[in-house]
């Protein structure tokens, strides 16, 4: 989690919401990422997205097997989906997003019972470092 919660500082730096995102593996961070989506005036280019991808392409594959995800924030319903696709095992969130969490909060995705794949799924890691990132973050802007 410390990995994503330093890809959302970086988020922070760049004026993008921070949140942060990590791909572990055995105990090793294969894949990072930040949300992008000012910098590539793209609305998807969120941090679990891109380190999902990037983790695809460092391993040479198609499914993230045996693979956690650490993110800040509960993930949304495009990234719990690509969770879901992706096939990623344990999914270890910090802060919950009471209008978009699609792992308990609004909805719950990645536990459906009518998919063919359900991740391991636990909130609240690290919850008060990254919520306090996130609404200070909310809190510059409003002022």
């Amino acid at each position: 989690m410390q990995a994503a919660l330093s890809e959302a500082w970086a988020a922070a730096q760049a004026d993008e919401v921070p949140v942060g995102a990590a791909v572990v593996i055995d105990g090793h961070v294969v894949s990072q990422a930040h949300n992008e989506t000012v910098a590539r005036h793209d609305l998807t280019q969120h941090a679990e997205l891109l380190a999902i991808q990037r983790g695809l392409q460092i391993l040479e594959t198609d499914r993230l097997d045996g693979a956690t995800l650490c993110v800040t924030l509960e993930p949304c319903a495009q990234c719990a989906g690509a969770i879901v696709l992706a096939r990623v095992s344990r999914v270890v969130f910090g802060a919950y997003d009471p209008k978009a969490g699609m792992a308990g909060s609004v909805g719950d995705l990645l536990r459906h019972p009518q998919l063919n794949h359900r991740p391991e799924v636990m909130g609240g890691v690290m919850e008060e470092e990254c919520a306090k990132l996130l609404s200070e973050f909310f809190g510059d802007k409003r002022d």
